[in-house]
Protein backbone atom coordinates (compact mmCIF):
# COMPACT_ATOMS: atom_id res chain seq x y z
CA UNK A 1 0.00 0.00 0.00
CA UNK A 2 2.79 2.34 1.36
CA UNK A 3 4.68 1.31 -2.58
CA UNK A 4 1.41 2.24 -4.50
CA UNK A 5 0.96 5.80 -2.56
CA UNK A 6 4.68 6.98 -2.87
CA UNK A 7 4.69 6.24 -6.79
CA UNK A 8 0.87 8.39 -7.22
CA UNK A 9 2.46 10.88 -4.96
CA UNK A 10 5.80 11.51 -6.92
CA UNK A 11 9.21 12.49 -5.84
CA UNK A 12 8.87 15.97 -5.25
CA UNK A 13 6.30 15.21 -2.87
CA UNK A 14 8.30 12.33 -1.27
CA UNK A 15 11.17 15.29 -0.76
CA UNK A 16 8.55 17.40 0.85
CA UNK A 17 7.39 14.61 2.67
CA UNK A 18 10.94 13.57 4.42
CA UNK A 19 11.86 16.74 5.20
CA UNK A 20 8.40 17.62 7.21
CA UNK A 21 8.97 14.08 9.45
CA UNK A 22 12.70 14.93 9.89
CA UNK A 23 11.94 18.41 11.00
CA UNK A 24 8.98 17.01 13.44
CA UNK A 25 11.85 14.47 14.66
CA UNK A 26 14.21 16.97 15.75
CA UNK A 27 11.34 18.86 17.33
CA UNK A 28 10.39 16.21 18.90
CA UNK A 29 13.76 14.80 20.26
CA UNK A 30 14.52 18.24 21.30
CA UNK A 31 10.94 18.82 23.56
CA UNK A 32 12.02 15.72 24.82
CA UNK A 33 15.29 15.81 26.24
CA UNK A 34 13.96 19.20 28.22
CA UNK A 35 16.23 21.79 26.01
CA UNK A 36 14.81 25.39 26.30
CA UNK A 37 16.13 28.72 27.45
CA UNK A 38 15.91 28.18 31.15
CA UNK A 39 17.71 25.17 30.94
CA UNK A 40 21.23 27.05 29.18
CA UNK A 41 23.58 27.88 31.08
CA UNK A 42 23.09 31.26 33.25
CA UNK A 43 24.86 34.08 34.15
CA UNK A 44 24.68 34.60 37.60
CA UNK A 45 24.71 38.18 38.84
CA UNK A 46 27.79 38.15 40.52
CA UNK A 47 29.71 37.47 36.71
CA UNK A 48 27.73 39.95 34.60
CA UNK A 49 30.03 43.12 34.34
CA UNK A 50 29.58 45.78 36.45
CA UNK A 51 27.98 49.08 35.19
CA UNK A 52 29.40 51.08 38.29
CA UNK A 53 32.27 53.72 36.10
CA UNK A 54 30.21 53.18 32.90
CA UNK A 55 27.76 55.85 33.79
CA UNK A 56 28.75 58.72 35.92
CA UNK A 57 26.22 61.46 37.13
CA UNK A 58 26.21 64.72 35.72
CA UNK A 59 27.25 66.44 38.58
CA UNK A 60 30.29 64.38 38.89
CA UNK A 61 31.13 64.56 35.52
CA UNK A 62 31.46 68.22 35.14
CA UNK A 63 34.12 68.17 38.01
CA UNK A 64 36.59 65.48 35.82
CA UNK A 65 38.75 66.98 33.66
CA UNK A 66 40.14 65.09 30.41
CA UNK A 67 43.42 64.65 29.65
CA UNK A 68 44.63 67.17 26.62
CA UNK A 69 45.82 66.08 23.29
CA UNK A 70 49.71 66.03 23.10
CA UNK A 71 51.01 68.56 21.13
CA UNK A 72 47.50 70.33 19.87
CA UNK A 73 46.92 71.83 23.16
CA UNK A 74 48.78 74.95 22.48
CA UNK A 75 47.56 75.55 18.95
CA UNK A 76 44.69 78.36 17.80
CA UNK A 77 42.38 77.78 15.18
CA UNK A 78 43.98 79.63 12.85
CA UNK A 79 47.40 78.00 13.58
CA UNK A 80 45.31 74.53 12.51
CA UNK A 81 43.94 76.58 9.49
CA UNK A 82 47.33 77.35 8.24
CA UNK A 83 49.01 73.99 8.57
CA UNK A 84 46.19 72.48 6.98
CA UNK A 85 46.59 74.97 4.19
CA UNK A 86 49.80 73.66 3.66
CA UNK A 87 49.39 70.02 4.26
CA UNK A 88 46.36 70.48 1.80
CA UNK A 89 48.95 71.26 -1.55
CA UNK A 90 50.54 68.19 -0.51
CA UNK A 91 48.14 64.89 -1.70
CA UNK A 92 49.66 62.00 0.48
CA UNK A 93 49.61 64.66 3.57
CA UNK A 94 45.78 65.82 2.70
CA UNK A 95 45.13 62.27 2.83
CA UNK A 96 46.62 61.31 5.84
CA UNK A 97 45.03 64.29 7.74
CA UNK A 98 41.74 62.79 7.21
CA UNK A 99 42.62 59.98 8.68
CA UNK A 100 45.30 60.62 11.11
CA UNK A 101 44.80 64.77 11.85
CA UNK A 102 46.39 67.57 10.87
CA UNK A 103 48.97 67.24 13.83
CA UNK A 104 49.98 63.80 12.68
CA UNK A 105 50.01 64.29 9.01
CA UNK A 106 51.88 67.95 9.06
CA UNK A 107 54.58 66.47 11.52
CA UNK A 108 55.02 63.32 9.16
CA UNK A 109 55.66 65.30 5.63
CA UNK A 110 57.05 68.75 6.89
CA UNK A 111 58.63 68.14 10.42
CA UNK A 112 57.95 69.52 13.70
CA UNK A 113 54.60 72.44 14.05
CA UNK A 114 56.71 75.49 14.15
CA UNK A 115 54.22 77.42 16.83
Amino acid sequence: MCWSLSVIIGSGQKMKTLTFLLLSALIALCVCTGASDSDTKSVSAGDTPSDEGVFVKRDLAATVARQKRAGAADISQVQLESLREVCEANLQCEDMMDTAGIIAAYTAFYGPVPY
